[in-house]
């Protein structure tokens, strides 16, 4: 083999990333045992960024074109290398090539519930999920701070990454926001909202620029929205107006006066099983207690006039019969406690 086949072989003409396979971001240049020629071509195409490292160091950086490698066209590097002119001046130097093609489409999720601050619920675990987006903004960050020397730097390798910058950056962003729980379910946007500017600066420290980011959905944990459903259903179901702590008290007592009716010991259980017993006999005494109490000594003058007394009993039993009547068709009583105060209401009323 003759010396000017040696150096033809040796070295490289044309230097370009065809992007054959999917998801990488970085790839290196094969240099092996390989010098540049000088005078030699770059090909950079759309949506790709070329760069030279000489010893570690970036010393030039070219975007889309044809670029022919020169003392001209490689300042940076030709004051490093100082070439000479053996050979016309070959130069041996790493060539990166980094895809700037936006990454669409890619999914996130909370593995584990992230604990935040919340001014409803004081602190709350948080679950979310949705979709972002991203790309390679500064080839020299994103070379220094992830990709480094590595012959191939995939999508797969970064967002390994990503997810965790994430992640913190989430928890951060919505601890200090100050928007409760309630707002930002309601509003998905606003969720992202609160989340993309900081994730966005987040992302910059490591050249990669954040394109889109979205919130598809946000939930609790099972134990804390079972938790939260009840809030809700008391306070759809309470008194307009009444102390909130009271109105769940009385919701978890009608919503259990239900069940009990459906187990062996009643209503009569329920006291024992939920030490409620004492709001249980308020709710059923309101209906019919005054008309199985004794009298009061106040009803003595009413025997004087016996017409008007037995109207007015009559009238108040029929009254309550009406609100028993009433808690059987809203399922607050079983039919047995119904027909049993029914039985000691007409007792009262027949005598």
């Amino acid at each position: 083999m003759g010396l000017g086949s040696f150096i033809k072989k040796q070295f490289i003409d044309v230097i370009q990333w065809t992007e054959d396979q999917e998801g990488v971001l970085a790839w290196r240049f094969p240099m092996q045992d390989q010098e540049i020629q000088n005078g030699g071509v770059l090909v950079v195409r759309e949506s790709q960024v070329a760069v030279f490292v000489n010893e570690g160091q970036i010393a030039d950086v070219f975007g889309p074109g044809t670029h022919k490698l020169t003392t001209q066209t490689l300042p940076v590097l030709t004051n490093l290398k100082n070439w000479d002119k053996l050979f016309d001046s070959p130069f041996k130097s790493d060539v990166y090539f980094f895809s700037t093609r936006v990454q669409t489409g890619r999914k996130w999720g909370t593995q584990q519930p992230i604990t935040i601050r919340d001014k409803d619920f004081d602190m709350i675990r948080v679950r979310a999920f949705g979709m972002y987006s991203y790309r390679v903004a500064d080839p020299r960050k994103f070379y220094t701070e992830l990709s480094g020397t590595r012959e191939l730097y995939t999508r797969d390798n970064v967002e390994d990454q990503l997810r965790g910058i994430l992640m913190a950056t989430m928890a951060s962003s919505l601890g200090a926001s100050n928007v409760a729980f309630l707002d930002m379910a309601a509003n998905q946007a606003l969720m992202a909202q609160q989340v993309r500017g900081d994730l966005a600066d987040a992302f910059a420290r490591y050249g990669v620029g954040l394109d889109e980011f979205n919130v598809a959905s946000v939930s609790l944990p099972e134990e804390l929205q079972a938790a939260l459903d009840q809030r809700i259903s008391a306070g759809m179901k309470g008194s307009l107006g009444a102390d909130k702590m009271a109105g769940y008290t009385k919701f978890q007592v009608a919503d259990a006066i239900p069940l009990a009716a459906q187990n062996e010991g009643g209503i009569a259980g329920i006291g024992a099983g939920l030490g409620a017993g004492v709001t249980l006999g308020q709710a059923i005494g309101q209906v019919v207690g005054a008309s199985l109490a004794p009298a009061s000594p106040q009803a003595a003058p009413a025997a004087a006039a016996p017409a008007a007394a037995p109207a007015s009993a009559e009238d108040d039993i029929e009254a309550r019969l009406g609100k028993l009547k009433g808690l059987l068709d809203k399922g607050l009583i079983s039919a047995a406690d119904y027909d049993t105060a029914k039985s000691e209401l007409l007792k009262k009323l027949i005598g």
